[in-house]
C-alpha cells in the first residue's frame, strides 16, 4: 500500500508531516538508509495530476511497486509560495527509511543539498538539476533541447498561418531550453515562420507550472496573433494551453509525457499533435532499480534522444498520417544524434 504523504505547515516556524495512508510493514526511523524495500518521489509544484511531469514521476514509482517489490511513497507540495517545505519533507521521507528519495524538479536542488548529507546511506535523486552534487546524489537530467527541436520542425511543417507559440511555465534556464531547441527546430525547418514566446511568471514566483488558466489565457492571446500551433512547456498550467487550442481548433504540442494519452485531457486529445517526451518515468525506475540492487546510481545520469531520453510522442494518428512532417522529424532526429545538427541550449 502507497502513503501519500503531506506537510502542513504550523505557524511560520514548524511543521508536521501528516500521512493520509500507511503503509504496511514499515521500518523505524532507526533503520534510514539501510532498507532496500521503500522508495519515495516528492512532486514538483502541481503535485500528481498534472498529466505531465510529475505524472510521468508517479509512473516510473509505479512500475518499480509492481517490478521490484517495494514500497512506495508519494509527497505532495505544500501550498505556501515556492513550496518552503522542502527540506523538512525529504528529512521525513530519509528518516521513515524510504531509499531512494527523489526530488521531482530543479526546485529540490538546495533542499536536497541541505538533506543529502545527514543521511549518508540514503541515495537522493535530483531530477532535472545538476547544480548540486554528492556521493549519494543522482542528478537525473535530460537534453529537452533535443526533443523540443523535433517539436520546432514539426510545428513549422504543420502551420498554415506562418505564426506558431511557445509558453514557458516560469522564465528558468531549465524552461529556456525548451524554448531554445523549439525556436531553432522552427527556423531551420522555414525561417518565415513567427515564433511568440510567453512565460507565466518570473521567479521567484513559480505559480507559472501550477495555474492552468494562465496557461489557457496566454494560448488564447497567441492565438487571437495568429499562431496555430502552441507549445507549452508549463506543467499543469499546460493543460489550459491544450484546452484553448483544442477549443479553437487549432494544434497543440504537449510536454514531458505523451499527452494524448492523460486521461484528464481526453477531450482535447484530437487536437494535441504530438508530445515533446522525457523519460521521467524510466530515469525514476532505474535509480530505484538501482538502490534494489545494491548498486546505486550517483552522479550526472543523463537521457538524451541518442538513448530515447526525450523524444517526439506518435501516438496521435493524425500525426502519423502526416508522413512529410514525420520524415523531417526523422531526419533531424538522425541529425542531431549523427552530430550534423547541434541544437542551443539556450534562445
Amino acid at each position: 500500500m502507497r502513503r501519500i504523504t503531506r506537510i502542513a505547515t504550523v505557524g511560520v516556524a514548524s511543521a508536521a508531516l501528516a500521512l493520509s495512508a500507511t503503509a504496511c510493514g514499515g521500518k523505524s526511523s532507526s533503520d534510514a538508509g539501510d532498507t532496500q524495500d521503500k522508495a519515495a518521489i516528492a512532486y514538483d509544484i502541481g503535485g500528481r495530476g498534472d498529466q505531465s511531469f510529475n505524472d510521468a514521476a508517479y509512473a516510473g514509482l509505479e512500475k518499480a511497486e509492481k517490478d521490484l517489490g517495494v514500497k512506495g511513497t508519494e509527497a505532495e507540495p505544500s501550498e505556501g509560495e515556492g513550496d518552503p517545505d522542502k527540506v523538512q519533507r525529504l528529512t521525513e521521507l530519509a528518516r521513515a527509511g524510504n531509499n531512494p528519495v527523489i526530488g521531482v524538479g530543479f526546485a529540490y536542488a538546495p533542499a536536497i543539498a541541505e538533506v543529502a548529507p545527514k543521511f549518508p546511506k540514503t541515495t537522493f535523486g535530483l531530477i532535472d538539476d545538476t547544480s548540486k552534487t554528492g556521493k549519494n546524489i543522482a542528478n537525473l537530467v535530460f537534453n529537452e533541447e533535443q526533443g523540443s527541436y523535433l517539436a520546432g520542425v514539426a510545428a513549422a511543417k504543420v502551420t498554415k498561418s506562418n505564426t506558431v507559440g511557445f509558453i514557458g511555465g516560469v522564465e528558468t534556464p531549465l524552461i529556456k531550453k525548451f524554448e531554445a531547441g523549439f525556436v531553432q527546430g522552427v527556423k531551420d525547418t522555414n525561417k518565415n515562420v513567427n515564433v511568440k514566446v510567453q512565460y507565466l511568471t518570473q521567479p521567484p514566483d513559480f505559480g507559472g507550472f501550477a495555474k492552468p488558466d494562465l496557461g489557457k489565457a496566454a494560448a488564447e492571446g497567441q492565438i487571437d496573433a495568429g499562431a496555430d500551433v502552441i507549445y507549452a512547456a508549463a506543467g499543469l498550467a499546460g493543460s489550459g494551453s491544450i484546452e484553448a487550442a483544442a477549443k479553437a481548433k487549432k494544434w497543440a504540442i504537449g510536454v514531458d509525457s505523451d499527452q494524448y494519452n492523460q486521461k484528464g485531457l481526453a477531450p482535447y486529445k484530437e487536437y494535441i499533435l504530438t508530445s515533446v517526451t522525457k523519460d521521467v518515468s524510466d530515469s525514476v525506475y532505474n535509480l530505484i532499480k538501482s538502490v534494489k540492487d545494491g548498486k546505486p546510481q550517483s552522479g550526472e545520469i543523463r537521457y538524451g534522444l541518442d538513448k530515447d531520453g526525450v523524444g517526439l510522442a506518435t501516438s496521435n494518428p493524425a500525426f502519423t498520417k502526416l508522413t512529410a512532417v514525420t520524415a523531417a522529424v526523422d531526419k533531424a532526429k538522425a541529425d542531431i544524434i549523427a552530430g550534423t545538427i547541434k541544437v542551443k541550449t539556450a534562445p
